[in-house]
């Protein structure tokens, strides 16, 4: 049996001519999207997820190119585009007005949050409010690493090198590579069970090249797409809560002055955990999420 969100539904949702996402919905209520960072799948927000549906609707996909959503090939000729978090972005509106919804919350921890954000200065008329948990968007990611601070990132600069050689060194130890992070990123070992991580070493396991081009476009057509925004002055317009880890000072930048500056109307608040926040300190996570949908 593989694990699931207690008490939600699955389904599969078409949402591009050549994409269709495995979504977990609960709850009812006004819509609230939840979107899963590396290296794992909807799973994350189980806790979360729950304590939400008390009062909303709750959609908890799993990304294009990760768990059992599908995992198109990386179209090498098209820049990147398939795995843009522009195109990640566009499914998750695809999504939600498939489900009945066009305006809803968003909320991602990592990978997810990158495409909510590019979701939330995409899609601005759709988005009521935006969430991201422990990121920075990603031209500021790029900024911020620089020297040897910037070890901390090396599959940032792995999965950026040109189709081939990246996919082959972690598909040779795949279960190490994924597993690496899970161990290193969490403060609390207890908060990823052995099912649950179990799960989200399988689906990794079989979302290699997917996992690869997605990171590789947000050294390529995603930082275009940023820079774009960023020149031509284009926020997120919505209310935005941003949780991250007590990491800023130790890396000699402020996260919360960098936000800022993509994000008018920003609540910036530091938690006490690991990267894995969700997992590791769900209930913090639900009431800044219900406070967000307040404002």
């Amino acid at each position: 049996m593989h694990p699931t969100i207690p008490g939600f539904t699955y389904q599969r949702v078409p949402v591009a001519d050549d994409v269709t996402l495995n979504v977990a919905v609960g709850g009812s209520g006004s819509p609230v999207m939840l979107l899963h960072g590396f290296p794992q799948t909807h799973l994350m927000w189980r806790h979360v997820a729950v304590e939400l549906a008390a009062h909303h609707t709750v959609i908890c996909p799993d990304l294009r190119g990760y768990g059992a959503s599908d995992k198109p090939a990386e179209d090498a000729g098209a820049g990147g585009v398939t795995y843009a978090k522009r195109t990640m972005a566009a499914d998750a509106v695809a999504l939600a007005r498939a489900l009945g919804h066009d305006r809803f919350a968003l909320a991602g921890h990592d990978r997810g949050a990158l495409v909510a954000i590019r979701a939330g200065l995409d899609h601005p008329e759709a988005i009521t409010h935006l969430a991201s948990l422990d990121v920075l968007p990603i031209l500021d990611t790029w900024d911020v690493m620089h020297g040897t601070g910037a070890a901390v990132g090396f599959h940032l600069y792995l999965m950026a090198q040109p189709p081939g050689l990246p996919e082959r060194m972690i598909e040779a130890s795949a279960d190490e590579f994924f597993g690496h992070f899970l161990d290193i990123w969490t403060r609390d070992a207890g908060a990823i069970p052995a099912d649950i991580r179990a799960a989200y070493l399988a689906a990794s396991r079989a979302s290699v090249p997917s996992v690869v081009a997605d990171y590789r476009a947000s050294a390529g057509i995603d930082v275009v797409h940023d820079r774009a925004d960023r020149d031509a002055g284009n926020r997120l317009r919505m209310p935005v809560t941003v949780l991250q880890q007590d990491w800023g000072a130790a890396l000699g930048f402020d996260a919360a002055a960098r936000w800022r500056a993509w994000a008018p109307d920003l609540r910036h608040t530091t938690v006490s955990c690991g990267h894995f926040m969700a997992e590791e300190a769900p209930e913090e996570v639900v009431k800044a999420v219900l406070d967000l949908l307040t404002r």
